[in-house]
């Protein structure tokens, strides 16, 4: 049997589309219209993942989010916020109390595929990736904030959500195709050359010689590989 997913979201039509679609990609998928609907399924049976919509009849989605993280039996859940563009202020704080990842609607089916495969395969448990640190650089995950010499570093969604799926993959030799595929996969038109340039802007932004990388390193021939001490060639 597949992994489950909870889906939780009032607009019936969505939430039967997306049903239908995870179900034909292998998870078990169970789903909710309310929040406290979602609350009462996962406390019944804990999904292997949350997908949920911040707007909700009766509980919020921030609400749901703040009283799974609160359960030391649920606490772990990873969690994907549903968002219409107008709410970056609820997507912002819906990461700061515990979302592992949003999708702003509307969404096409591939984005989500995509987002989700993303959570599902980082490792856990999840509170060891809330910070990661190499050099002099933090990273905040579940803030989606970066800092070099304690100076933050503004960075586009695209280049946080590369920067995060190379450290979540030390040490591994990346190709540039599954880079595109895991990053930049439900989008129509990328090309190895965007990971290239994507590649390129880390280097500027956190290494201190970009042309001779101590951790964001060049597989010739193959991609890439993220280390977080230094000494390893490029």
């Amino acid at each position: 049997m597949g992994q489950r997913i909870l889906v939780v979201d009032d607009e019936p039509d969505l939430l039967e589309l997306v049903r239908v679609n995870l179900s034909q990609a292998g998870f078990e998928v169970d789903t909710a219209e309310t929040g406290r609907q979602a609350l009462e399924r996962a406390r019944r049976s804990a999904p292997d993942l949350l997908i949920l919509d911040l707007m909700l009849p009766d509980l919020s989605g921030t609400e749901v989010c703040r009283h799974l993280r609160a359960d030391p039996s649920l606490g772990e859940i990873p969690i994907i916020m549903l968002t219409a563009r107008a709410d970056e202020v609820d997507r912002v704080v819906g990461l700061e109390i515990g979302a592992d990842d949003y999708v702003t609607k509307p969404f096409s089916l591939r984005e989500l595929m995509a987002r989700i495969r993303a959570v599902l395969r980082r490792p856990g448990p999840r509170q060891k990736f809330e910070e990661f640190a190499f050099g002099d650089v933090r990273v905040h995950l579940r803030a989606r904030q970066a800092f070099k010499g304690g100076r933050e570093v503004r960075l586009t969604r695209k280049e946080f959500d590369l920067l995060r799926y190379l450290i979540e993959h030390p040490g591994e030799v990346i190709t540039r195709d599954r880079l595109l595929d895991e990053v930049w996969g439900y989008e129509r038109f990328p090309t190895t050359r965007t990971v290239d340039t994507h590649i390129l802007r880390l280097r500027q932004k956190f290494e201190d010689d970009p042309e001779r990388p101590a951790h964001i390193l060049t597989a010739h021939g193959q991609g890439y590989r993220f280390v977080a001490e230094r000494g390893a060639s490029s």
